[in-house]
């Protein structure tokens, strides 16, 4: 495979390898690599949307994770990997689902740290879950850090037992001295969103007057300029074999809509939904689309829910610690994503604010750089 590139052709330097650069955290580290001058080379799917990287100059390959021998050969001559890919769902789906879940991750994970390894591309960067990261049974919403382990004894997604697998494949590697390291990552907010992520799709749902109510609950958020320096402070400074969250805020379903009211003007909607109601709706709707329409979006998800419903709060104090993070605020990274979706046309509402031209927060965001639907899905990491 002969990598296509963009990249003019008197650059000689080694490129970095990335994964996943069309999503939403691979899209923003991608500019951000290219904004210190680095060279890049991705990894895409023909049949995928790949708009987050038209016009950047990157060399592109083309394959599939879980074909080894395309991996290999798309990494050849890289130095340094971020394997960002990822098949975020928060759905149980149907036995096809759960397979591709499987197969994109953990097997796509450990064809990618085999190609490293057989190519002798040094440091690999896994992008990681909060999902897979554990908690205190007795007090779920209790700070969790990088020691507490996954518990499977409870109902869990496909995508979170999935996350925690590509961990194992990740510290099997490590035992037998690859350099490898998981950046985990928790609900991103932010631009250079394409696809777009599901929090992105409702934050444009809730400025085009589409969300009339909500479910409360919790959960940590990250901004994308966070995890991408989280990735960044993992590859230059982080300790092989180790893994490190990476958050921004712990915000309440409540504050965020909060925070979208006030970058779009548009007033909240008033109906909250009890959780528990809400939680026995998304079971049986979830139940009848994954089996009868497995393709339909599903914005009312169980797995979801109950995530919502833990409240759960990260201690990134080893990252900050051992790398020097430095986290900003999602405040700027809702204005960031506002912006980012405002100028893409994603927001059609004629009466919601225009992004500020004065406010560098949403100037930022726009540089290539229905109730529970609020889900986090990469969006929810």
């Amino acid at each position: 495979m002969t990598p296509e590139s963009n990249t003019p052709a008197s650059s000689s330097a080694t490129p970095v390898f990335v994964t996943g650069a069309a999503g939403h955290v691979g899209a923003n580290l991608v500019r951000r690599l290219l904004d210190e001058g680095t060279r890049v080379r991705v990894l895409l799917r023909r049949e995928e949307n790949n708009e987050a990287l038209e016009g950047l100059e990157v060399e592109r390959a083309f394959g599939d994770l879980r074909d080894l021998d395309a991996v290999r050969r798309a990494v050849e001559g890289c130095q340094g990997v971020y394997h960002v890919a990822a098949k975020v769902s928060t759905i149980e789906g149907n036995h096809a689902h759960r397979r591709e879940v499987y197969e994109c991750n953990v097997l796509g994970t450990r064809n990618m740290l085999q190609a490293a390894r057989e190519t002798e591309a040094g440091r690999v960067v896994v992008t990681g879950s909060f999902s897979a990261v554990g908690y205190s049974l007795d007090d779920p919403s209790a700070p969790s850090d990088e020691t507490m382990g996954f518990y499977p004894m409870e109902r869990t997604m496909p995508y979170e037992r999935s996350k925690t697998l590509v961990e194992h494949e990740c510290w099997r590697a490590a035992a037998t001295g690859q350099d490898v390291i998981v950046a985990t990552c928790c609900a991103v907010v932010g631009g250079s969103d394409f696809f777009p992520s599901r929090l992105g799709r409702t934050l444009c749902d809730y400025t085009n007057g589409k969300l009339r109510a909500y479910v409360d609950g919790g959960f940590e958020f990250v901004a994308a300029r966070d995890i991408v320096e989280g990735h960044r402070l993992c590859m230059d400074r982080g300790r092989s074999g180790e893994k490190y969250i990476f958050s921004t805020e712990y915000k309440t379903i409540s504050d965020i809509i909060d925070l979208y009211e006030e970058v779009s003007g548009i007033p909240r909607p008033h109906r909250r939904i009890p959780v528990r109601a809400m939680l026995a709706f998304s079971e049986v709707a979830s139940f009848y689309l994954s089996r009868f329409h497995p393709s339909f979006p599903q914005r009312f998800t169980p797995g979801a829910i109950r995530l919502l419903q833990k409240c759960r709060h990260a201690d990134t104090s080893k990252a900050k610690q051992e790398l020097g993070y430095r986290p900003t605020s999602i405040r700027a990274a809702v204005r960031e994503a506002y912006a980012f979706h405002y100028h893409r046309n994603a927001i059609t509402n004629p009466v919601a604010k225009p992004p500020s031209a004065d406010d560098p927060e949403q100037v930022e965001g726009i540089m290539p750089n229905q109730g529970a639907s609020i889900a986090p899905d990469g969006g929810l990491k």
